[in-house]
């Protein structure tokens, strides 16, 4: 891992390159970083803001679009790294090899291994940049927040939290996830291209699944007392819940009056929530 001195150059070289926005690229350098199965892009904040090892927020982008297009939202990006947040975009593979860019998931589980491939990305920008190996979140949007259920069901401690926005699993959804995870749903009611009761694609051979089922899912497999929410308010026009179910077993879900999209101000809501653990029981 990089010494202190080296973090904070690299950090000040970012800073200067950027001119105060985020770019794509690897540290300095316009390219895109790269390791075995891909590459990824990263955003460090100032070395002021977040002196020690970094936290990061790994972002998967939406299907067809791109790591370098996760940078482009200034809003969430700026309001992570204000926060003392790096923030990783990789980059999802072609369908097909040739097709728009997305994740192995569910039904589309095919070809690279996206867990090997989002762990090899945690360890070169930990040794490259100095980034947190522990406190990482694995965010993402649509087809990004479809692979977050998917990994955080098949290894939950791949990530210390998971935030997926406008995504849960496909239809038929996983029978039973293998442990408790911090996790936090945000999702826009009025949302028509992954509507929280899902819809059916492609002629009925594919369905996108029901967000309240799948948070049925999550407190069983967070092994929750109750169904029902430990907590239910509304604040700033969002409709919010949330289960604590023990130290590391978190659920929480936000509704916004809104559609298919990263609500403006999520940066701040999943840092504030990300940050905030739970009560012990």
């Amino acid at each position: 891992m990089m010494s202190r001195v080296k973090q904070a150059v690299a950090a000040a070289v970012l800073a200067a390159a950027w001119g105060g926005s985020a770019a794509a690229g690897c540290g300095g350098a316009p390219d895109a970083c790269k390791v075995d199965g891909g590459e990824y892009h990263i955003v460090m904040p100032d070395p002021a803001v977040a002196p020690g090892p970094v936290p990061v927020v790994m972002f998967l982008h939406g299907y067809g679009g791109s790591g370098r297009s996760v940078l482009r939202n200034q809003d969430m990006v700026e309001g992570l790294t204000q926060r003392g947040y790096a923030v990783i975009a990789p980059e999802g593979r072609r369908r097909d090899g040739s097709g728009p860019q997305s994740w192995g998931f569910g039904p589309f589980d095919a070809g690279r291994d996206e867990g090997a491939f989002f762990a090899a990305v945690l360890a070169d920008a930990a040794k490259q940049f100095g980034t947190s190996k522990a406190q990482t979140v694995l965010a993402g949007f649509s087809a990004g927040a479809f692979m977050v259920h998917y990994l955080a069901c098949r290894d939950p401690e791949a990530f210390a939290a998971y935030a997926p926005v406008s995504g849960a699993f496909w239809r038929p959804q996983p029978e039973g996830c293998s442990g408790p995870v911090r996790l936090l749903q945000v999702h826009g009611w009025r949302d028509e291209v992954v509507p929280l009761e899902g819809r059916i694609l492609g002629g009925g051979r594919f369905e996108q699944g029901d967000v309240f089922a799948a948070l049925e899912l999550w407190r069983d497999a967070n092994s929750c007392s109750s169904h029902a929410p430990d907590r239910a308010w509304s604040a700033n026009g969002l409709m919010r819940r949330r289960w604590d179910c023990g130290p590391e077993a978190d659920i929480g879900l936000v509704l916004f009056d809104g559609g298919h999209r990263v609500p403006k101000g999520w940066a701040g809501l999943m840092a504030d929530w990300f940050e905030t653990r739970p009560a012990l029981r």
